[in-house]
């Protein structure tokens, strides 16, 4: 166990040092990968969403990657293969895998909610089953991780059902003009880099370790995961039965790329990234870390620990937003939760603050926003 997680780790230690910056990112595509759960990637061109996916696929060994560009007019050929002609002369429609999704262990799917209604069906069950059907034919996939790339998020209520297949949404961004000349001298190196040069991880290997996944002992969070869940439901996050199920397996991931046999509270770090709309991304950081911030295990996950310094004029912003929309007519149940939350999530983030004066005086507009609170209960 301990070679495998240290190859892993070692890999995933390759991918970032590769693309500056972008740490969260490849932390969050290891969780997956371990948890075998899918990954979306939204944010605008050029911010490396593909060129991470390749690198990583790049360092498993005996694995065969896809990756495909879909459009309006992709066909389930391009996707699964097309059918084998030979077979179909005795009657018989039996696809050809060789060389597509069905065969891959690695499989990337970029602008992924251009897919039409002629894939996706098939598409949604081989997300959600890891099988592929068409007709007659039943496949169980090899697929460690589906990962899908948008610039958009869906608007269509028929994409829906295919986002809701990828548990965890990752935002990626352009990195802080600070870490600019880092990205220009990595982006340098990978151009010429020797391929001998490249760590490696076997996919049967990453197959034991999602096995061992499973064996992670979540008792010891049971009590603080199902009172987060409640929590965010109650704030107006949609998580169905089978969503909540399913982030266990994150949660242990986080746990096992640690090195541990057992979940501790900041495990529970990856729940900030289960958002369906980028306002919820916000509410989410703010009850998970109230949640892990108690936590002091020497051995957290390193992305539990992080807590982006605020810029203390935009926390200002953000609080004057919340007393307009608070001040500004009838609210429901569920917009007040809302906007308690983010006051609460602005309280966390104003005690980051480094200059003394802008801190009291943030405090001081969010005290006075929650006295208006308590006046109107």
């Amino acid at each position: 166990m301990i070679q495998n997680i240290t190859k892993f780790n070692t890999v995933l230690k390759y991918v970032k040092d590769t693309f500056v910056g972008k740490d969260d990112v490849v932390d969050l595509l290891g969780i997956c990968l371990l948890a075998r759960e899918n990954a979306f990637l939204y944010g605008p061109p050029g911010t490396a969403k593909s060129a991470i996916v390749r690198t990583l696929s790049q360092t498993v060994k005996n694995g065969k990657n896809f990756e495909y560009l879909l459009t309006r007019f992709t066909e389930p050929n391009e996707i699964f293969g097309p059918f084998d002609i030979r077979k179909l002369k005795d009657g018989e429609l039996i696809t050809n895998t060789e060389g597509m999704m069905p065969e891959a262990s690695m499989v990337f799917l970029d602008e992924i909610f251009n897919a039409n209604s002629s894939i996706l069906n098939s598409l949604l069950m081989a997300l959600n089953e890891k099988i592929f059907k068409r007709g007659k034919e039943t496949k169980h996939l090899p697929a460690l991780i589906f990962v899908g790339a948008s610039n958009v998020l869906p608007e269509d209520e028929a994409l829906n059902a295919l986002f809701d297949r990828f548990l965890v949404r990752i935002m990626v961004e352009n990195v802080n003009p600070d870490l600019l000349h880092q990205v220009l001298l990595a982006g340098r190196k990978l151009e010429n880099q020797d391929e001998n040069e490249i760590p490696e991880i076997g996919a049967d290997e990453i197959r034991e370790l999602q096995v061992l996944c499973k064996t992670v002992d979540l008792k010891p969070i049971y009590e603080i995961y199902l009172h987060t869940i409640i929590n965010l439901r109650n704030t107006g996050i949609a998580i169905s039965d089978r969503r909540a199920v399913k982030l266990q397996n994150l949660i242990a991931a986080s746990a096992l790329i640690c090195g541990r046999k057992e979940a501790v509270a900041s495990d529970l770090w990856v729940l900030k990234h289960i958002w369906d709309t980028e306002e919820q991304i916000e509410i989410l950081e703010g009850i998970i870390n109230r949640t892990i911030e108690k936590d002091e295990s020497p051995q957290s996950h390193p992305q539990a620990l992080q807590n982006k310094a605020p810029n203390a004029e935009e926390v200002m912003k953000d609080v004057k937003i919340l007393v307009e929309k608070w001040e500004g007519g009838t609210l429901s149940f569920e917009e007040q939760n809302v906007i308690k939350d983010k006051l609460r999530y602005l309280q966390t983030r104003c005690d980051w603050i480094k200059n003394q004066e802008q801190k009291q005086y943030i405090q001081k507009e969010i005290e006075g926003l929650w006295q208006k609170i308590l006046q109107s209960a």
